[in-house]
């Protein structure tokens, strides 16, 4: 070994190294601490699964939608946060859409390429018209802030984009909408065609009747994903919305409703960071067990 050349033994140095600290750091370790995960928490280690009648249906830690083969929610159930990866765990993340993308690239059905043919929906319009879904199904106001009637961004692009304006498109209703607002600044607002530029344009988003998100009845968590985009829980005052229509539809007392939702309420972890939560599948599972 001592006859090598220096180059050759640096590298064989360097190769017993990794080979070292692959086995400690990537076999040794890992075993040791899902074999202590699985001694000490085996429901957890196992991924909390949930089960019921027999049969495994999903995971206290992962989000899951409550709708039919059509994707409409299942009236019966709570509904659970949006989901920014369709509830797919393998696609678990955010849309990485921020407050600032308020406008929407109308579908375009004679637009060259997928993209423009679909178009794409920005952030507050998601928003908005999840808000607006909300509402109908819960019996309440989705009105927001900048949002439309009709469930889209309110937002103007104003021609040209300094001084006077002479051209005022809704950018975010398509044609034949009628436009939120009939008039800005004296100029008579137009509703979005599809296919044209409006990015020159100055961006006015309008706040509206709704002053702010106080006023909203329905909660930032019902029209917001995660972070992970699999948030198995919503918020005690989303579940409290939805109380109403579930005993409803179930034929239960709202009160007996309301009394499962807190036997299901998680505190604030170490008693002080974030907000109560409810589990949806749990709940759901508890409101199953109920008939």
């Amino acid at each position: 070994m001592e006859r090598l050349p220096n180059t050759l033994r640096r590298h064989l140095a360097a190769v017993r190294a990794v080979a070292l600290l692959t086995l400690i750091l990537g076999v040794l370790y890992p075993l040791l601490v899902t074999g202590v995960a699985q001694l000490l928490l085996p429901h957890r280690a196992g991924g909390s699964i949930v089960r019921a009648d027999g049969r495994d249906v999903g995971s206290a830690l992962v989000g899951q939608s409550f709708a039919d083969r059509y994707g409409r929610p299942v009236r019966g159930y709570f509904q659970s946060r949006p989901s920014a990866g369709g509830y797919d765990p393998a696609a678990s993340g955010a849309s990485n859409l921020g407050p600032q993308d308020v406008v929407d690239r109308l579908p375009d059905p004679h637009g060259t390429g997928e993209a423009a043919r679909k178009g794409r929906v920005s952030l507050l319009t998601q928003v908005c018209a999840r808000s607006k879904a909300v509402g109908e199904r819960e019996g309440v106001s989705g009105a927001r802030p900048y949002c439309t009637a009709d469930g889209a961004g309110a937002v103007l692009k104003v021609f040209p984009a300094v001084g006077r304006p002479t051209r005022v498109v809704s950018v975010n209703q398509a044609c034949p909408a009628v436009p939120f607002v009939a008039t800005y600044q004296g100029v008579k607002v137009e509703c979005g065609r599809p296919g044209e530029n409006y990015s020159p344009g100055r961006t006015v988003p309008v706040r509206g009747p709704a002053r702010g998100n106080a006023e909203a009845v329905v909660p930032p968590d019902a029209v917001t994903a995660s972070g992970s985009g699999l948030d198995p829980h919503i918020s005690v005052v989303y579940a409290e919305l939805q109380a109403p229509r579930v005993a409803r539809e179930r034929g239960l007392d709202v009160r007996r409703v309301r009394t499962l939702i807190q036997e299901h309420t998680t505190g604030r972890a170490l008693g002080f960071l974030g907000e109560p939560g409810v589990n949806v599948l749990e709940l759901n599972l508890a409101l199953d067990r109920e008939r």
